[in-house]
């Protein structure tokens, strides 16, 4: 029997992948959580073979809990979810110990191979996303919207964005509510780490 711990920050989705995952006779799901628990302490406590980390969600910082986990418990094989893989950021988990890499728009079919095959000590990438981190979607930015971005990283308020920019206050919400739209993001933090991700700032 294969043990399963799922981190996840949407329960819906979490509530999905435990449906799909507690289908299989072979696989048992012992934990699903929220990506804001403490993902060390619990896989501590249950002893999972595998654990599916959305990496977009997770409130701690992926790479570090990676890394623990692996220190921590040896044998656990980690399968990363993503809907935004980039080459950096897959570098980032490949680096961290990460077995296996998926995006989010597979079939349960797939998904369930893809646990199995990192269970059984494979490294596995789903094929949609080699395809992403080949061929990159384009830039949607504009530079002036990159540069407002990049103000926006730095922790200035709008205001201080436009005194910088040269440019109206009105513009600068112009323009975030513009980058909000692009990058799908709900709040501008959100906007900023997306954009950092996919290589756009």
């Amino acid at each position: 029997m294969i043990r399963i711990m799922i981190v996840e920050a949407m329960g819906l989705l979490r509530t999905a992948l435990r449906a799909v995952l507690s289908n299989e006779r072979d696989l048992s799901v012992v934990a699903d959580i929220a990506a804001d628990e403490d993902i060390l302490a619990v896989a501590r406590r249950v002893g999972p073979d595998v654990v599916v980390i959305d990496v977009d969600l997770t409130g701690a910082d992926t790479r570090s809990v990676v890394e623990r986990l692996g220190v921590q418990l040896p044998g656990v094989a980690v399968l990363a979810l993503s809907g935004h893989w980039t080459a950096d950021s897959l570098r980032r988990v490949l680096g961290a110990g990460v077995r296996g890499f998926t995006g989010k728009d597979l079939s349960p079919a797939q998904f369930v191979r893809l646990v199995r095959s990192v269970a059984a000590g494979h490294r596995v990438i789903d094929p949609v996303v080699a395809a992403a981190v080949l061929n990159p979607p384009l830039n949607p930015l504009t530079e002036r919207e990159r540069q407002v971005l990049r103000a926006a990283a730095e922790g200035l308020p709008a205001r201080e964005i436009a005194d910088r920019l040269y440019l109206a206050h009105g513009t600068v919400r112009n323009r975030m509510s513009a980058i909000l739209r692009k990058t799908g993001a709900r709040n501008r933090l959100e906007a900023i780490r997306r954009a950092q991700e996919r290589g756009w700032l």
